[in-house]
């Protein structure tokens, strides 16, 4: 093709997404973010905070959360969660499992598959999971938790330990 033209096939392809019912919710979430935000300026400005708006809601939507506080007391009944994962198994810190009836659980709010960002104002992002361990017992009174909702990858890490654990199952004893 020559400058500026589009091949038929290119184009078909686009007029597909366009029509799709996939695109369609994408323009209904956009018009109704545009209605709802309440952005003063020209219509530019307005046409850009909504479409920033719009995507921050999807990435939301797909876990992508924004980093969020969480302080629970600490009792001799412990925090109430477990965690897994570690630089040691080349993945971030998750909370892996909320005990129920425990303080997590009490507290509400932590979820399961939030990434574990920092504990008492210590990051523990590339971190191993005995160090994210140690800063979790040390803590005196309560504990301040940095966390971000990322479930999928939660999904993604487990059935990858799966994987790793049916895998050794399988090998035969060493001699």
């Amino acid at each position: 093709f020559t400058g500026g033209e589009v091949p038929v096939t290119k184009l078909s392809a686009l007029q597909k997404v366009l029509q799709s019912d996939f695109f369609n919710c994408v323009r209904d979430v956009y018009e109704h973010v545009y209605e709802t935000v309440d952005i003063q300026g020209s219509p530019d400005v307005r046409a850009s905070a909504t479409a920033k708006a719009t995507v921050a809601a999807f990435a939301a939507s797909e876990g992508h959360a924004h980093p969020r506080v969480v302080e629970l007391p600490k009792t001799d009944e412990g925090l109430g969660f477990n965690v897994m994962g570690g630089k040691e198994q080349n993945s971030p810190i998750y909370i892996s499992r909320i005990i129920p009836g425990g303080v997590a659980d009490r507290h509400g709010g932590l979820k399961r598959g939030d990434q574990l960002l920092s504990v008492n104002g210590v990051s523990v992002e590339g971190e191993d999971h005995g160090k994210a361990v140690e800063l979790l017992k040390q803590a005196q009174r309560s504990v301040k938790l940095v966390v971000r909702y990322t479930p999928k990858v939660l999904e993604e890490m487990e059935m990858r330990f799966d994987k790793q654990r049916t895998a050794r199952r399988r090998q035969p004893p060493s001699q």
